[in-house]
């Protein structure tokens, strides 16, 4: 069902109810990495080992994982905002559970749950912001909706971190848990209601997995994030094994040219969709190669972590707009939820493939291998002209 939009308010974007989104996904990001700057207080508040505690980020992952696509099937008939809401009291109960748990298998669980809530919250982002927009500016509402991702990602984390140190861990998920109550009021004042999908307009998850166009994006999905996950997951290593120190502040380049780039992505996507695709993978294959021949020099170094921010930071909103372009209006919340799975997995596999490269050869490996999982990439986002990136 397409939202009617008149004349006067065509061209204007809904910039409050899109912020409120892109509120639930700095949440998804922060409830998922927090433990990892939190670790050893958390393994003793909890009392179990750092590589226990380690766990309650996994439980996250694989709460995404298995919940993202059943999930979103089980609720095709919902109303989407109270959804949506669902999800965002789960951030507020399981949250509130990890402040207050004592219990190690109790916290699991609720870092279990936690993860759930995020799938359906990722299932449901970007289909949400391009029913609240005109046609012409969908892909500035993703752009805007997806924003929270790197700022969670550049400034969250660390600040969760910092503050860690001086009120405790548990007050931090407190902290997250009275952020989530804020923004179940913000959306109930913001984001409006939509209906759920009727018995005639479901399509099966095969039938939205065989639309032409999908298979390569989302292929383009796994080796794009895997091939950056390698990187990403084990950046400290890398860049101390080049005698660089500074770890903070690469990972502060990195977040400051990824958010340009949501920017840059925003005002280009609705008409350049393609060609930003392209570029992003492009430079990205380039700067794999620039990390592998560079000698560790350290300005090299930062110009390429810079272009490795600016190919990724407007990513998600590329590939899931090209997703939602590629399917029918009633199966975006379906191809979503399966382009949650798939993220998921390529995070899994670059930190998988990154542990093995780093402990069997070491961080220099992570260049080649980067470099064909890119070269992969382009070849198939190239070819995928007529459906899927066109």
């Amino acid at each position: 069902m397409k939202k009617n939009i008149n004349s006067g308010e065509k061209y204007r974007l809904p910039i409050l109810g899109l912020l409120a989104l892109a509120m639930a996904g700095f949440m998804a990001i922060m409830t998922e990495t927090l433990p990892a700057g939190l670790l050893p207080q958390i393994s003793n508040g909890l009392n179990v080992s750092e590589s226990l505690a380690g766990q309650l980020v996994t439980l996250y992952a694989v709460g995404s994982l298995t919940a993202a696509i059943p999930v979103i099937v089980a609720t095709r008939r919902w109303r989407r905002r109270p959804l949506l809401l669902s999800a965002i009291c789960g951030f507020l109960v399981f949250n509130s559970v990890t402040a207050i748990s004592s219990s190690y298998i109790l916290t699991l669980i609720a870092r279990f749950f936690a993860g759930v809530s995020a799938g359906i919250a990722w299932g449901l982002i970007a289909g949400y912001a391009r029913r609240m927009v005109s046609d012409e500016l969908k892909g500035r509402g993703m752009a805007i909706a997806m924003i929270g991702t790197p700022i969670a990602l550049t400034f969250g984390v660390p600040i969760g971190t910092f503050l860690g140190a001086f009120i405790g861990w548990r007050s931090v998920f407190g902290i997250m848990s009275f952020m989530a109550f804020i923004l179940i009021g913000w959306i109930l004042w913001k984001v409006p209601d939509y209906p759920g999908q009727s018995n005639d307009e479901q399509l099966s998850i095969i039938d939205v997995f065989k639309t032409p166009g999908v298979r390569s994006i989302l292929f383009v999905v796994m080796t794009w994030m895997t091939a950056h996950n390698i990187l990403y997951t084990y950046i400290a290593p890398f860049l101390i094994s080049l005698d660089m120190q500074r770890v903070d502040l690469a990972l502060f380049l990195f977040g400051i040219s990824a958010l340009t780039s949501i920017f840059i992505v925003g005002s280009l996507i609705d008409r350049w969709l393609r060609f930003l695709v392209l570029s992003s993978i492009a430079v990205f294959t380039i700067d794999s190669v620039l990390f592998g021949i560079n000698g560790g020099n350290a300005i090299v170094i930062y110009i390429g972590v810079i272009m490795w921010g600016l190919t990724f930071g407007g990513a998600a909103t590329l590939l899931q707009t090209a997703l939602a372009e590629t399917v029918k209006d009633e199966a975006v919340d379906m191809v979503m939820s399966i382009n949650t799975t798939v993220w998921n997995l390529a995070i899994a596999s670059g930190a998988l493939t990154g542990g093995i490269l780093l402990k069997t050869i070491g961080p220099s490996s992570f260049s080649g291998a980067m470099f064909v999982l890119l070269l992969l990439a382009l070849f198939t986002a190239l070819k995928s002209k007529q459906h899927g990136f066109n």
